[in-house]
């Protein structure tokens, strides 16, 4: 089965930056989605970032022009690049993937980001 593993969390002062990892082990998968999700305070599971299989991305307006999602096919693992840290984007970050061929959803044991002001 799929497993996924984050990591790169942590404590960071507003205006800085964190990038978040997730590997997955057990896919093969050619056509899939990968996307990051957060989880505040008090809040429900939000959507953060998609990239498709074929490259297509998708953010949030809220981290629009802060955040950049990524994939490195050879190493199985998704990133997300997080600049310009705001306490709002404090929250429980979760990375998932998503096989089309099936249409499971696969979800990372989340990496706590706290942005401090």
């Amino acid at each position: 089965q799929v497993q996924l593993v984050e990591s790169g969390g942590g404590l960071v002062q507003a205006g800085g930056s964190l990038r978040l990892s997730c590997a997955a082990s057990g896919s093969d998968a050619s056509f899939n989605t990968w996307a990051w999700y957060r989880q505040g305070p008090g809040n429900q599971r939000q959507l953060v970032a998609t990239i498709t299989s074929g490259g297509t991305t998708n953010y949030a307006d809220s981290v629009k022009s802060r955040f950049t999602i990524s994939r490195d096919n050879a190493k199985s693992t998704v990133y997300l690049q997080m600049n310009s840290l705001k306490p709002e984007d404090t929250g429980v970050y979760y990375c998932n993937f998503k096989p089309w061929h099936n249409g499971r959803n696969y979800w990372g044991q989340g990496t706590q980001v706290t942005v401090s002001s």
